[in-house]
């Protein structure tokens, strides 16, 4: 009789977590994108440019109730970096910046033109995410072959 009652109290605990957690409303959203290097300069991405790993990118963001928060992100292998939040839908992001901070790569350190920041508003429903636009850094020393 006691392991009874002992498994009944621990269904009852159980069906309470689980209420609690369907019951709560939360928001979840990402911001992602890409930086590359343009080894010719030429403001347009081809074969002889790469992604840049390790590039850091600083995402603000300010909430429907007023909260600025700021990120920190680093690009990966494939050049990527990514921001994620999830958040009670009443303070879910309402707008971001965007903008390169730095390349850590020894021979493209120089941003290009037009790559100082993007605004945007964030007007995505939970589970979706933001893309920027591609962030380019540009060597310092073009190679001869451009």
């Amino acid at each position: 009789m006691g392991a009874k009652k002992e498994k009944m109290v621990m269904d009852l605990i159980v069906l309470s977590l689980m209420l609690f957690v369907l019951g709560a409303s939360g928001w979840t959203g990402e911001i992602h994108g890409r930086v590359v290097c343009d080894i010719c300069g030429d403001s347009s991405l081809g074969p002889e440019d790469h992604v840049l790993e390790g590039a850091e990118v600083a995402v603000l963001c300010i909430t429907k109730s007023g909260e600025v928060l700021n990120y920190q992100a680093f690009t990966n292998a494939k050049g990527i970096y990514t921001v994620a939040e999830t958040m009670p839908e009443s303070d879910r992001w309402d707008a971001c910046l965007s903008r390169p901070i730095s390349s850590f790569h020894d021979r493209c350190t120089n941003l290009g033109s037009g790559s100082v920041g993007v605004k945007f508003s964030y007007n995505h429903p939970s589970g979706y995410s933001h893309t920027v636009r591609t962030f380019v850094y540009k060597p310092v020393d073009v190679p001869s072959y451009c």
